[in-house]
């Protein structure tokens, strides 16, 4: 009897992305996939961090997990943990979770096997991992690694192995994908953060810095260009991007070619210069507005949504409402908010401590909630 595997994922498309690669590294050993991580051999769990709650509901599920087979006087399935949960460390982590057996780096998810998708129609391919920016609330960088792009030509042979399997939609995924092949070696905070030396503000670099400027067209354009050749792809989209260099090339792009998705996911975490500058997000309400202007100004008929955080420590009321008049302007049919969430390791857990209390980031939370999703809960666009 073959042995069985099972992947229960947490967070965002990236890590589902990864949980299909993984996938097909186990099927091509052999293994067979459990129809639930109550009967496997062997379960992957692929963990998020965004927010301390994200950590907290995979350290719950191992618990869960041991105590059903437990329960049932059965012996538990191997445990192998990945995802972006091991910035920790592999000591950390095998001390929060006792049952974990192995530890599975989130960079060695490779790209040697096919990935096994369930979805027959929609395809997620990621064009980079990891991320050259330095957003001081964010763990990516830590826990992802140096930004590093996938050539030209093993992305399209990915998706030329996609139009043979019948895909007619696919989803492109990078941290930003519009820097996709303009990184930079990039620099490391991580022993300036870890250290006891004082760290400050001024020695976060500029995340512009971090990338090269693109000759003539961007590379992300020309790598939708050629995508968009294939007649049986009907809908590309693509996560995330990066309002400060969102290219007039790539608005132009978008403009024109109608395969590529209507809805433009643009995050812009907040409506409050102080607070973007704080957050180290590299522009202003005022170059975000340039592009949404340029794009909607290109075709009407383009939708946005886009990703807030509420409470970043020091958020007053002033920069809070500064955020919801912003909100009102950009009339954004989608929008993932979040209230903040302190992550050790990150430039903010290390600079900034005056943390907005619960009831108050609860509150602001619903009140850019009402005004983005359940005013436009009749209007919202489809989201893959």
């Amino acid at each position: 009897m073959k042995k069985t595997y099972f992947i229960h994922t947490f967070g965002c498309q990236s890590n589902k992305s990864d949980s299909e690669r993984i996938a097909g590294d186990y099927e091509a050993r052999g293994y067979e996939p459990a129809k639930s991580w109550d009967n496997t051999d062997e379960l992957v769990v692929n963990t998020c961090a965004i927010r301390k709650s994200a950590e907290d509901r995979a350290r719950a599920f191992v618990l869960k997990v041991v105590k059903s087979y437990a329960d049932r006087n059965l012996p538990k399935p191997k445990i192998i943990f990945t995802g972006c949960m091991l910035h920790h460390g592999k000591n950390k982590i095998m001390e929060m979770v006792t049952a974990i057996d192995e530890i599975l780096p989130v960079n060695e998810v490779g790209f040697n096997q096919s990935a096994v998708r369930r979805d027959k129609k929609h395809a997620w391919v990621p064009i980079s991992a990891g991320c050259n920016s330095f957003c001081t609330y964010c763990i990516v960088p830590y826990s992802r690694g140096r930004e590093q792009s996938r050539s030209m030509e093993e992305i399209i042979i990915e998706v030329e192995d996609l139009v043979k399997k019948g895909y007619s939609e696919i989803t492109l995924l990078g941290q930003n994908v519009n820097s996709w092949g303009l990184e930079k070696m990039g620099i490391s905070l991580r022993k300036m953060l870890m250290s006891d030396e004082k760290f400050t503000r001024e020695m976060i670099p500029n995340n512009q810095s971090q990338y090269l400027k693109p000759e003539g067209t961007p590379p992300f354009v020309e790598l939708l260009q050629k995508i968009s050749a294939f007649p049986e792809i009907k809908i590309i989209r693509f996560l995330s991007s990066n309002p400060w260099d969102f290219h007039d090339e790539l608005v132009a792009e978008i403009v024109k070619n109608k395969k590529i998705d209507r809805y433009v996911h643009l995050p812009v975490q907040s409506g409050s210069n102080t607070v973007l500058d704080r957050m180290n997000r590299g522009y202003t309400t005022a170059d975000y507005a340039k592009v949404v202007e340029k794009l909607r100004a290109g075709d009407p008929e383009i939708v946005l949504g886009t990703d807030i955080i509420v409470g970043f420590p020091g958020e007053t009321d002033e920069e809070f409402n500064e955020t919801v008049e912003f909100a009102k302007k950009m009339n954004w049919k989608v929008g993932f908010v979040a209230m903040y969430s302190p992550r050790p390791g990150t430039a903010a857990h290390r600079l900034y401590h005056d943390e907005i209390p619960y009831p108050i980031r609860k509150k602001r939370w619903e009140i850019l909630d009402q005004i983005i999703n359940k005013d436009n809960l009749n209007n919202r666009p489809k989201i893959v």
